[in-house]
């Protein structure tokens, strides 16, 4: 049983990941549109574009860190190595110049583009870092469940904080404020990235014996079942996820007419998030995790339906419908994330091959597909209802981010709760899946 000291450690990774990609989810689309002045359907497009470039380097990425050999591990030293380089594009990404317009979208294509090669980097070994500490079915989704309440812990940094300190650092120079904060997040970031590399350790390997060429592993990874069944989970998910993810600051700014409180309204999804996760573990040991994640990703999808019923002047109980979805979506993530783990095992057991790196990388490809596709359609979406920034937006506008903010994200969840009947690795299948490898190994 790992400590949770480890624990704990292996969370603080997922704290600094989240402090770029949260804001990424809550506030890059807004600082385009509403700071830089990049109209909203190109930025959907960049969105997209580098998004689908970003998810094509996780492969590779996933390949390259199954084969790092060093005195550290395989996936531990990315973090180390590449802490600060990552905390320095994240504030260039949120830097901007006195460019043309069509400089200022050249400028962000290419940071942005540097920033998800970035991410990729770092989070594809810190991922598959969580598959390699025990192979415990039950340690993995308590790994899991403490990775993502640290990972929500960054969330709400970013929620309860960002438009604050823009306000505080910019003193009204917003664009000023923004790149101030990014300063100030990425250097806490890179801290927790060094301390996730100190407090952890690799105890899970491939076989001494095992030789694989990349174009192998690619023919393992396509003959595991389960693993498809996750990607297509991960992508539809994630794009329903970012979706009303990213409209949230537009919904409670100009359907609810509050943008007052925008900062309590993601501050309070994240509560809701950190909560979920923390009880995912208790739910996994009560409840078979396949029948809970359909369940809650059901849940979900229900609460977002109804959310669409929730009129502009009833503040608080759209603030509870946005706090409800939050807690019961993010009590399902770590037990999606445990599966992957286990599709790694179930895929050593049937080919013979571990491709620890490999297998998270790609699961990671198609959710990084979900969060370009959702972005993509928050920026288009915006476009097509006709919103202009920073103004009062016509009642065909409200009603078109009320229903990409509810209904369409509900289409997302209800489609996984679906895909996942056919998944078959309960905890008695990866029990004799494990007896079945170590009586190989002996």
């Amino acid at each position: 049983m790992l400590k949770i000291k480890e624990k704990i450690a292996y969370g603080l990774g997922d704290t600094a990941s989240n402090i770029i990609f949260q804001t990424v989810m809550m506030f890059l689309l807004m600082y385009y549109t509403d700071v830089v002045g990049i109209p909203p359907a190109i930025v959907g497009t960049i969105f997209l574009v580098v998004r689908i470039f970003d998810a094509v380097t996780d492969p590779l990425m996933g390949a390259l860190a199954d084969r790092t050999q060093t005195k550290w591990g395989q996936f531990r030293p990315y973090l180390l190595w590449l802490a600060l380089p990552f905390g320095v594009i994240s504030v260039l990404a949120f830097t901007t110049f006195d460019f043309s317009e069509n400089g200022k979208i050249a400028y962000a294509f290419f940071s942005y583009t540097l920033l998800m090669i970035a991410y990729t980097a770092i989070n594809i070994p810190y991922s598959a870092l969580g598959g390699v500490l025990t192979d415990d079915p039950t340690e993995r989704v308590s790994v899991q469940s403490y990775r993502f309440v640290f990972g929500m812990f960054g969330g709400l940094l970013v929620a309860a904080f960002t438009l604050p300190l823009v306000d505080y650092f910019g003193a009204g120079d917003t664009a000023k404020g923004y790149q101030y904060t990014m300063v100030a997040m990425s250097l806490l970031g890179c801290v927790l990235f060094l301390l996730c590399f100190m407090g952890t350790k690799e105890r899970v390997s491939p076989p001494p014996t095992q030789r694989s060429t990349i174009k192998q592993d690619f023919q393992a990874l396509w003959q595991n079942d389960q693993w498809r069944i996750l990607c297509l989970a991960g992508l539809l998910l994630l794009s329903g996820q970012v979706l009303r993810g990213t409209l949230a600051i537009y919904y409670v700014k100009y359907f609810l007419e509050r943008a007052d409180l925008i900062t309590q309204f993601m501050t309070l999804g994240m509560v809701g998030s950190i909560l979920g996760c923390a009880l995912s573990q208790h739910v996994a040991k009560r409840i078979c995790k396949i029948k809970a994640y359909i369940g809650l990703q059901t849940i979900a999808a229900c609460l977002c339906i109804l959310s669409y019923f929730v009129s502009s002047e009833q503040i608080a109980l759209s603030f509870t419908m946005f706090f409800l979805w939050s807690f019961f979506l993010q009590m399902a993530t770590p037990l999606l994330w445990a599966k992957m783990t286990d599709t790694i095992d179930y895929g050593h057991w049937k080919t013979g091959i571990r491709i620890t790196g490999m297998i998270y990388s790609a699961i990671v490809f198609f959710i990084k597909l979900g969060v370009a596709i959702g972005g993509a359609l928050a920026g288009w979406l915006l476009a097509y209802y006709d919103y202009q920034a920073d103004v009062v937006q016509s009642d065909v506008t409200k009603q078109g981010i009320l229903l990409a903010f509810t209904v369409f994200p509900a289409i997302g969840s209800l489609l996984v709760a679906w895909i996942m009947r056919w998944y078959v690795l309960d905890d008695k299948k990866i029990k004799q899946i494990h007896y079945e490898l170590q009586n190989k190994l002996d």
